[in-house]
């Protein structure tokens, strides 16, 4: 169903001619081609919404003026009214035109929301109604010289109308404002004393790198030796045939079996499992005390 109307919507402007060769239909014609839709003819359904790409198009352009293609917009305004079509009730009385206006708003409001930034802007009916109405507000204001940035009592009157936080309505009206801008774009000047290049200042620059920083590094490898002496002093504290079982188990790259490290010393496998336990126990009892003396967690 539909397979003609998503084809052709691959490209705005064949919409756009397809709409202005279409007569708009009669109450009797709508209701007829609405009822063969309904029982699943294809050809109905696609008559239906081409005579009614015209008002996507009235929508589309309304919402161009907020700076996205406004084929893009006549596209995803034509996918809303799809859905109208699937959904419209031809015995209601109500015309298909005033039903689908609905749905082609929604689908092309929601279009506009998701494009404007990669970070999700609003996550309820709220937010997306808050969002065009700091568009507006905000074209008001440049319109009389004052900016992009909205006063304090406008922001307190729109958290009121929508039931958001002051602070809420404030972040969203500061993102609305200022677009994404991409990771290399300028954020202010730097190099300007001495001894330094000019330069500028990215938001690359200020990104957190994955890498550990030298510092990190140094107290990194400290604390490891600090470990590593502490293990071999009470390594040595331990009865030489435990010490031996624990550096083959633990301290080596490639760990013994208990089969092997039993017949280097003359033990079952069970009687090296043992030892080792008991290693393990004594050496946690040991490390205890030399930990605390050096201020490590135990």
């Amino acid at each position: 169903m539909f397979k003609t109307v998503k084809a052709t919507g691959a490209t705005g402007s064949l919409l756009v001619r397809q709409a202005r060769q279409q007569a708009f239909l009669t109450v009797e014609a709508e209701r007829e081609l609405a009822r063969r839709a309904a029982g699943g003819d294809a050809a109905a359904a696609e008559a239906l919404i081409v005579s009614h790409l015209a008002v996507v198009i009235t929508v589309a352009r309304r919402y161009g003026r907020l700076g996205l293609p406004v084929n893009d917009l006549i596209q995803e305004g034509t996918v809303g009214l799809i859905h109208a079509v699937r959904k419209f009730d031809p015995d209601r009385n109500a015309r298909l035109a005033t039903y689908a206006l609905w749905w082609i708003r929604a689908a092309i409001q929601d279009y506009v929301v998701r494009s404007w930034s990669l970070v999700r802007v609003g996550k309820t009916a709220a937010h997306k109604a808050l969002f065009f109405s700091l568009k507006r507000h905000g074209a008001e204001s440049r319109g009389e010289g004052r900016g992009d940035s909205l006063e304090e009592d406008v922001l307190g009157r729109l958290a009121r109308r929508f039931g958001l936080p002051p602070a809420e309505v404030a972040g969203l009206a500061r993102r609305v404002a200022a677009p994404d801008q991409p990771l290399d774009a300028p954020v202010s000047d730097r190099g300007r004393g001495a001894g330094k290049s000019p330069g500028l200042d990215s938001f690359a620059d200020r990104l957190a790198a994955d890498q550990p920083t030298p510092e990190d590094i140094v107290a990194a490898t400290g604390m490891t030796k600090l470990w590593a002496t502490l293990i071999d002093k009470a390594l040595a504290m331990l009865p030489p045939r435990e010490a031996a079982i624990v550096r083959e188990r633990h301290l080596v790259e490639v760990a013994k079996t208990f089969e092997a490290i039993g017949r280097e010393l003359g033990l079952s496998k069970d009687r090296v499992r043992q030892l080792e336990k008991q290693a393990l126990a004594r050496l946690h009892d040991l490390l205890k005390p030399l930990a605390a003396a050096h201020g490590l967690p135990g």
